[in-house]
Formats: C-alpha cells, structure tokens, sequence
C-alpha cells in the first residue's frame, strides 16, 4: 500500500471519532483567553494517542511535535481555539451548552480537523523525515490576539518552523474541495473603537441638543468612501462596523454613541 492509500485508510478509521470532537467542541466553545477546558480536552486526545505536547503556552494554548523517522525541517500546522460572544439558536442535540457563546466562525471544525490531521501524521510518522509542529491558538478573535503571545512563547522554535499552514472553513466548497491562491487571500483585520460625543436631553428639543446619533449615522456613511474613494481598487478593503451603542431611550438623546468596527 503506497501512502497515499496509507493516509485514506487511516483517515477513513478516525473519522467518526473526529466528528464526535468537533461536536463537542462545538457544545462546549470558550472565549479568548479563557480555552481552559478546550486546551485540557485536546490535550487528553493527545495523550490518548500518544502525541508529545506541552500545554500552558500564550497561557491557554497547546502545541504537539510529532517527529519523523530521521531529522529533516519543520512544518508548523495551526488551528485557533476560541469561539464568539453569539447565542446560538440552533437545536440540533451538539448546539452551544454555555449561554451566550457559540463557535460560530468554526473555530470548533479547525481544532477538530487539526486533531485528526496529528493522528494520521503519527501513525505515519516512519513514511517521513522532518517534524511536523501542531499548534492550537487561542484568541485569535481579539487584537493583539493569540499569535503574537505564542510567538514570544518560542512556539516557532524548537525546531524551527521552516514553512507554517493554517486553513479556514468555507461553506461555499463542495466537501472534499480545498481553495488556494497566490497572494492576498483572506482579510487581516484592525479594531476601530470610536465615542461620539454630543449633548443629551429630550427628542422634542432638538434645537437645545447636539445629537450624538444623527452625527454618527453621518459618519457611518461618510466612513465608506474610504473602501470606494481612499483605498487602491486594486486591494481588496472592507470597512466594517458590527457594533452601535446609543444607549437613550425612544424620546432622550443621549450624550454619547459608540461605534465598534473593523
């Protein structure tokens, strides 16, 4: 059986248990930072299997080596572990058991994939030379995020890290499907917090008010000439703002608005 029959056999074995992974991470997601119970549940798969690892990196994260049968460079492979702040309203029997948090941005089948990807590699693992490092982030969903802390960590040493993947889910490919390019191909993202602030009081003055709301509708709108007028057509810009706190009530103008947005 040549390896790449080798590499379906084994995949075509473990995956039932690795939907059962992804489905419990999925009933039991995490925020930034707090991924205890996800790094502790990864790491008793990796023992079970037998797969060195060292948890407690960046805090929360967890990173597995696996070595092949003579020295050779190093490919780093990456999941992140962290879900949202999203309430889910699923109800198949694996939705979210903690309120008001959801893996939502699949964050839940990177870990899983990633989990499966180290069982095949150190079953396999005398096929091949070289190391492949298994690296599980956590809070990839907040700046400065997760990465960089792992870096300062050393994750990238130790060995060395010749070449690094990471991969996202995309619904809109066929299963069995994967997607590449050259170049840009997937959006970095910069946090926007701005305050707008005004003078409050009641919606039918309006004359004795400075109107937090109606300025920041303005500067909603005006915002977007950046993507359409400022930035080169020729890179791809997305202006985004989820996140809008007017905190007065159906007839008071209140003092200030927030906007939050990438």
């Amino acid at each position: 059986m040549n390896l790449q029959d080798q590499i379906k056999v084994t995949a075509s074995g473990i995956f039932p248990e690795i939907v059962e992974i992804r489905r419990h991470l999925h009933a039991y997601p995490e925020l930034s930072g707090l991924e205890t119970e996800t790094a502790r549940f990864i790491a008793t798969k990796l023992t079970e299997w037998q797969i060195p690892h060292e948890t407690g990196v960046a805090e929360t994260g967890v990173v597995a080596l696996i070595q092949g049968k003579n020295r050779g460079k190093c490919i780093a492979l990456r999941a992140d572990m962290d879900a949202l702040p999203i309430s889910e309203e699923n109800t198949h029997e694996f939705r979210s058991q903690n309120a008001g948090i959801m893996h939502a941005c699949g964050h839940d089948a990177h870990m899983a994939s990633l989990l499966g990807t180290a069982f095949i590699l150190n079953s396999l693992k005398n096929e091949f030379n070289g190391s492949f490092k298994l690296i599980f982030q956590p809070s990839e969903e907040v700046f400065p995020g997760g990465a960089i802390k792992m870096i300062q960590a050393g994750v990238l040493e130790n060995p060395k890290v010749d070449a690094i993947v990471g991969q996202h889910v995309l619904p809109q490919l066929r299963v069995g499907k994967v997607g590449m390019k050259s170049g840009q191909y997937m959006a970095s993202t910069d946090e926007i917090y701005l305050t707008i602030t005004g003078k409050g009081g009641h919606g039918a003055t309006p004359e004795l008010n400075i109107d937090p709301v109606v300025i920041a509708a303005q500067i909603l709108i005006a915002l977007q000439q950046i993507s359409s007028r400022i930035a080169n057509p020729s890179t791809p810009t997305v202006l985004s703002f989820g996140r809008m706190i007017a905190d007065g009530r159906t007839n008071i103008i209140p003092d200030k608005v927030t906007l939050d947005g990438t």
